[in-house]
């Protein structure tokens, strides 16, 4: 479960909920038993694969194809999320996790090794997170994670349902932090998520409570405070982008 925030960087990590019973959460997981089925070359939803397993996976079934999703016009450019591929993007990727600020919160400064970890558990699994790069007119200026919260850990710790997509953002280039453009690329993800996955009633993210900033860039995209959560390292703001309530906020 990794971290969140928006000006700083912005994601999605999430606690025991102040809203009511847990009875409503739903976890799900597939299994060892059922991969091991998946033959070598195929990723879940079925093709074939040149690039190795755990690419296809991160665009694969879980989320709708996210590598199919295309560009979406913002106030502030063409966005294009595009899957992290470890070899190309893991220089670039470290050296924004190792700005003091960012690493506040990600946790992910050090060698290069660590910010690989994170990402091949991601790359290297059955496809409920994937870890993407954030072109804006073609630069890559952040760096996103797009999971199943429905299927994360976080789903113990509030009412989930199905199909609930989480998201976490960095934005990478520190003279980009701090004007708007978090709460723009914000809302123009989860407005994508919501319009690329039909099954999806609302985008979650959980900002630490201290990062004012990302809390309110979270708001001024048009997401809306449901609790706080305490998760294993912070107490964080659930923070929920409805499909029914898009248009008004």
């Amino acid at each position: 479960m990794p971290p969140t925030d928006a000006s700083t960087h912005a994601s999605t990590d999430a606690g025991t909920a102040s809203a009511p019973g847990n009875e409503d959460t739903l976890e799900l997981r597939l299994t060892d038993d059922f991969l091991a089925l998946l033959p070598k070359d195929t990723d879940l939803c079925g093709g074939s694969t040149e690039t190795g397993r755990g690419e296809l996976r991160a665009g694969g079934e879980l989320l709708d194809h996210l590598a199919d999703w295309g560009p979406v016009n913002t106030p502030a450019g063409t966005l294009h999320l595009v899957p992290v591929r470890l070899e190309r993007d893991l220089p670039l990727i470290s050296r924004w996790m190792n700005d003091s600020a960012v690493d506040s919160y990600w946790k992910l400064g050090g060698a290069e090794e660590v910010t690989a970890e994170h990402l091949r558990t991601q790359l290297g699994g059955d496809g409920r997170s994937v870890p993407c790069l954030g072109l804006l007119n073609g630069t890559p200026l952040s760096y996103w994670e797009i999971y199943r919260a429905d299927l994360d850990p976080l789903a113990r710790h509030y009412p989930v349902r199905p199909h609930d997509t989480g998201i976490h953002l960095l934005i990478g280039p520190v003279a980009d932090r701090g004007s708007g453009l978090g709460s723009t690329l914000l809302r123009a993800v989860a407005d994508l998520v919501l319009d690329r996955r039909p099954s999806c009633a609302r985008v979650v993210a959980e900002p630490d409570l201290r990062n004012f900033p990302s809390v309110s860039a979270f708001l001024s995209a048009g997401f809306r405070y449901s609790a706080e959560i305490d998760l294993p390292d912070k107490r964080a703001a659930l923070m929920c982008r409805d499909r029914l309530l898009r248009d008004l906020m």
